[in-house]
């Protein structure tokens, strides 16, 4: 059996390495169909994305997925055998982290050769990639204000303003009430303290009730926030109420619009990009296109002199070796490593959460087994360079090349850390179709297969899935998303942006509740 692609037949498996015990379904292969190039027969049918034994595996032996250990036979399997969670099972085993022992410095590309695109160039220097105005609550209390503030400024009322790109809402459920320790509360001021200072906003208005627990005062305090013409704040209790605030609001908005306006774009090196890496609603192909792709593109940008965020803690979760063995030092390696021990041995006992094994049932019925052979395909989209650094949730981004922040699974949350952590873009790529946007910082949504994205295009910024098909390989596909970062960088829109998705998705990490 072989597929045809244009004008050439292409095997209906991807051998992903030599080494390897298993190979992936490009298609759906029916029952009794002859691989002759692995000379194997498949037993039964096999969807696509799907793993395929393609020598004996004896029970307890690992599963091999690019050379990497992704499980362990539950039974004795023939060649020919569909795999998934019914016959690989999850367990621990013992990895080598190989502190720095493959550490590289980047080859960096010759400054005057580096990429450009068209920024927004703030006053102290910052690049911006969008620019907005936002209205952001210290606490749940101020959730209606903000929203309603927001919502005044439609398209028709911002016609004048035409290089301001709208006027977003930032409310959240959280500073007020529940747990307000150190370590949670401290989050929560750091993540807002981001979204204040982020470059893609022109101004900010900051609204409090005023007896909440994250009171206004402790807030700027904490974030050494300091209040003036383009950061305003307001109480509604010391205004008058809800209404009054709101007014309030509304007018401070349009005292910053006419400055806000004066923005204009102007050429910057791609160095300016810092890119927020999620994957969501994955499938069997994620790890084999669009994951690897995005790495590829990300491999450009660093070398460029740009920065890109890998996150998602529980969902590197077993792969983690990959990266401490590229870190610069072995004290990066090793703080790496101490925050999975805090997932494992502290924030994930006795929850039924991925990094204990299980994935999601998107994930699952997309073909990944279990939580390792998802993060084989997650650490992918960070690519191959070094790891320079690893931060907390939310913390401010000052280290170039790859990073690493640690943050929960959700994407929304998890987005939000990168996005108060400097991210003026986010790239995401999904196998089952997620519908995901941001503001500030836009979305660009690449799709690892073919068939999702015919059927959801409009969500869709690019088909990565032509990896799969033959059309192009990994790395072209790279250099294709690194050129649309570019274009998206420059102003042009997302679309997410074009749906106006994305309002929703301010999601600070609640500690105590989300992984």
């Amino acid at each position: 059996m072989a597929i045809q692609s244009g004008r050439k037949l292409i095997s209906p498996v991807i051998r992903l390495d030599a080494k390897d015990n298993v190979v992936v379904a490009r298609t759906v292969i029916p029952a009794g169909t002859v691989i002759p190039n692995e000379k194997i027969t498949t037993l039964s049918e096999v969807p696509s994305g799907y793993k395929i034994a393609t020598v004996p595996i004896h029970k307890g032996e690992p599963i091999l997925k690019y050379n990497t250990v992704i499980g362990f036979a539950a039974v004795d399997l023939t060649p020919g055998t569909m795999l998934h969670d019914h016959n690989i099972e999850f367990h621990e085993y013992q990895r080598d982290y190989a502190f720095c022992r493959d550490y590289r410095p980047l080859e960096m590309i010759p400054e005057n050769e580096r990429a450009t695109f068209q920024g927004i160039v703030r006053k102290d220097g910052r690049v911006a990639t969008r620019n907005y105005i936002g209205v952001i609550a210290i606490s749940n209390c101020a959730a209606t204000v903000v929203n309603k503030v927001a919502d005044y400024f439609t398209e028709e009322r911002l016609a004048e303003f035409a290089n301001v790109n709208g006027v977003v809402q930032l409310s959240h459920d959280q500073g007020c009430g529940g747990d307000s320790t150190a370590g949670p509360m401290a989050v929560l001021r750091r993540t807002l303290g981001g979204y204040v200072r982020h470059p893609n906003f022109a101004g900010m208005v900051i609204v409090g009730l005023g007896c909440e627990r994250n009171l206004m005062e402790d807030f700027l305090k904490a974030e050494n926030i300091q209040p003036g013409p383009n950061v305003r704040t307001l109480i509604m209790q010391e205004i008058g109420g809800t209404r009054k605030t709101i007014e309030a609001g509304i007018a401070a908005v349009k005292e910053m619009l006419p400055d806000a306006n004066k923005a204009r774009r102007q050429t910057v090196p791609a160095s300016h990009i810092t890119i927020g890496l999620q994957c969501g609603g994955s499938d069997g192909f994620s790890g084999l296109s669009a994951n690897p792709s995005l790495g590829a593109a990300m491999d450009l940008l660093t070398r460029n002199g740009g920065t890109a965020i890998l996150s998602e803690t529980s969902e590197i979760y077993g792969l983690e070796q990959t990266l401490t063995c590229r870190a610069v030092s072995r004290e990066v390696g090793e703080k790496l490593v101490a925050r999975m021990r805090w997932w494992k041995e502290e924030y994930c006992v006795g929850r039924d959460m991925q990094i204990n094994g299980r994935v999601s049932p998107g994930n699952n019925k997309g073909g990944l087994a279990n939580v390792f052979e998802k993060s084989l395909g997650g650490v992918k989209k960070g690519g191959s360079g070094p790891l320079m650094a690893v931060y907390e949730y939310a913390q401010p981004v000052t280290q170039k090349g790859l990073v690493f922040m640690d943050t929960t699974g959700y994407d929304p949350a998890s987005a939000t850390g990168q996005i108060a952590g400097g991210a003026n873009m986010i790239v995401f790529t999904t196998g089952r179709g997620s519908c995901f946007g941001s503001v500030p910082s836009p979305t660009m949504k690449l799709a690892s297969n073919t068939p999702m994205y015919m059927r959801m295009e409009e969500d869709m910024d690019m088909n990565c899935g032509i990896v799969i098909d033959g059309e192009v390989n990994v790395q072209e596909m790279g250099q294709k998303i690194f050129d649309q970062i570019l274009r998206v960088a420059s102003g042009e829109k997302t679309k997410s942006e074009e749906l106006g998705v994305g309002r929703a998705e301010f999601v600070p990490w609640r500690l105590t509740l989300m992984g």
